[in-house]
């Protein structure tokens, strides 16, 4: 799953599909399960001293969040292929980097949405230091990021390949 804009997020048909599931258990059977929370926590009495009810409250209020945010990013989705191995870096692409020209001291991640969750790879979203740096570099170029610490790093782009996974 990437961004291939500022409005328009692409992911793989796996990936919208378990989204979509998401989406309609938090808004379905989810939903239910919270409100019945509340209402069992509300016939407790006070409810200015009904620490049940608050926690409810506040998971219904995460919940409800969840809800908004999948369904703006399915609404903007745009379900297709991996992006073309160009050797160009951006959204989609596992890239490699070596630190400071070092190309023993290398990094492997994926540049894509934060939604996306892989156990197999980092993801590092277009929007952070790091992969505003590298996007739309090419394979062989050198790339700037600032660190957290204000100072700029410097990177070269060793490999840039379509996410398959």
């Amino acid at each position: 799953m990437t961004q291939t804009g500022d409005n328009v997020t692409w992911l793989t048909q796996e990936a919208y599909d378990k989204l979509k599931a998401e989406l309609e258990y938090l808004s379905g059977p989810a939903r239910a399960l919270i409100v019945a929370k509340i209402e069992e926590a509300r016939q407790e009495g006070d409810l200015k001293e009904n620490a049940g009810y608050h926690a409810a409250r506040e998971d219904q209020g995460k919940q409800e969040l969840r809800v908004r945010q999948l369904t703006q990013l399915l609404e903007r989705a745009k379900v297709g292929e991996a992006p073309a191995d160009n050797g160009v870096v951006g959204p989609g692409m596992v890239v490699t980097i070596a630190f400071d020209g070092d190309e023993d001291d290398t990094m492997t991640f994926l540049l894509a949405s934060r939604e996306y969750v892989s156990e197999t790879i980092d993801t590092y979203s277009p929007q952070s230091p790091l992969g505003s740096g590298v996007n739309g570099k090419k394979v062989g170029e050198d790339a700037q990021y600032e660190l957290p610490n204000g100072k700029l790093a410097t990177v070269k782009i060793l490999e840039a390949k379509p996410h398959t996974g």
